[in-house]
């Protein structure tokens, strides 16, 4: 960047190093925890896949009925910061208590409470954007979000994969080491959220007349006409809500997708290690990028590189094939998701960011739903059945995977619509 990072920026980055590590041990570890869980209790392979897709969906849908009204509801003055810390502690406590003696169902409730708590927290720390920097830094402070976040969590999770491991040369049994790695991922993603509670003040805001909470459902539905209005708006966070599903249905079930599939558990954990270290570099790389290239034209070649990445998938069977879909997926993660966050930032009003980003969040968790939903129920459908295509077996989680595609190619037909009105009403 010209100028160096301010403090608050620099704050602003450092929370996303915090939420970090809870994703990637919800990507990684807790699957394989939750599938000890279920094999315990006797449940197939089929079962347990399904189960942790609708886990994952449930947690979404009630984020995205939440999200735009809390997102509504933080523009009004002074309300951002406290519900942005509360929804972070809802998520970094409850991942503190994941460790407890649960079975397999009280476990899937209270990692729904987690991540509820989790995705809740970021809608707003994302509607922060526009008051935390100006507009043209907003593409590589978003990719520098990403990039110290993946290197970041990797910090905690190296610990917590030692752990789990080789424990027991440290007299830690499975369980023990499962307990002390949520507890080491909860105080890393509240001591990475200190910095910018203590910064953060809220500078843009609209004027509540009444009660701030009846004020709030008012200018959603008024947020909602306004963005039918804007076409530019509207079509954007459709698109969205289509090419961001593949990203974060892949983000959630590689590792289950991966035990589904009977792949070594250590080198599935190395393998999405792997994913946090390449995403770093392709992560400033976009921010660079985006110096030089349109941000429309990096989303774009982002959904298309996702669409290969996803039949890519299909036809998983060898741990090598993980491998390079680990390094695959770190290649685009973190710029299609960075880019995605600033394009919004750059087209709306900043004193409504929380609205729109709270709509951005109903997309993006609705499509997540509708993706983990998918491919839960495919997989519960087809999940004893064989397709053999020219000589390879595929599976019921195979083609469960692959339905994937249907929606990236939706979400780029919209994009390049979305993108055409916005060059059209720059100019």
């Amino acid at each position: 960047m010209k100028n160096k990072l301010t403090a608050l920026e620099k704050s602003w980055i450092l929370y996303d190093i915090g939420n970090s590590a809870y994703i990637l041990l919800v990507a990684t570890l807790v699957p394989i925890w939750f599938e000890h869980l279920t094999s315990t209790a006797g449940l197939a392979d089929h079962e347990y896949l399904s189960l942790w897709s609708f886990a994952g969906s449930i947690s979404t849908i009630i984020v995205a009925v939440l999200g735009p009204i809390l997102g509504t509801l933080a523009d009004s003055s002074g309300y951002k910061k406290p519900l942005w810390l509360i929804f972070m502690l809802l998520g970094a406590v409850g991942c503190g208590f994941l460790g407890g003696p649960w079975g397999y169902m009280a476990f899937l409730v209270l990692f729904i409470v987690t991540k509820v708590g989790f995705s809740g927290s970021l809608v707003f720390y994302d509607s922060m954007l526009p008051e935390i920097t100006s507009p043209e830094r907003m593409d590589r402070l978003s990719a520098q979000g990403y990039a110290y976040g993946y290197i970041g969590s990797v910090i905690p999770f190296l610990v917590c994969l030692v752990l789990v491991l080789a424990g027991g040369s440290f007299g830690l049994d499975t369980a023990s080491a499962m307990t002390v790695s949520f507890l080491i991922t909860a105080v890393w993603w509240i001591g990475c959220s200190v910095p910018l509670a203590r910064r953060y003040r809220q500078t843009a805001s609209v004027s509540a007349q009444g009660s701030a909470i009846g004020a709030s459902f008012k200018r959603l539905y008024a947020t909602f006409k306004e963005a039918k209005r804007h076409k530019h708006i509207f079509v954007y966070l459709v698109a969205f809500f289509f090419f961001i599903d593949g990203v974060y249905t892949i983000i959630d079930l590689a590792t289950a997708y991966g035990k589904s599939m009977g792949l070594d558990t250590t080198g599935l954990l190395l393998a999405l290690l792997l994913t946090q270290i390449v995403a770093f570099p392709f992560s400033i790389l976009f921010g660079r990028l985006s110096a030089r290239y349109d941000t429309g034209l990096l989303i774009k070649v982002s959904i298309g590189c996702y669409t290969f990445i996803t039949l890519f998938a299909v036809f998983l069977k060898y741990q090598w094939q993980f491998w390079i879909l680990a390094v695959l997926v770190g290649m685009f993660q973190g710029g299609i998701q960075a880019m995605s966050r600033s394009y919004l930032g750059k087209i709306i009003p900043p004193e409504q960011s929380g609205e729109y980003y709270g709509l951005m969040d109903i997309c993006g968790k609705g499509a997540s739903f509708v993706g983990t939903t998918m491919v839960g129920t495919v997989s519960a459908l087809l999940g004893q059945v064989e397709l053999d295509f020219f000589g390879y077996r595929l599976h019921g989680t195979n083609l469960a995977v692959g339905t994937l595609v249907v929606l990236f190619v939706v979400g780029f037909v919209l994009f390049c619509q979305a993108d055409k009105l916005n060059r059209q009403r720059r100019a």
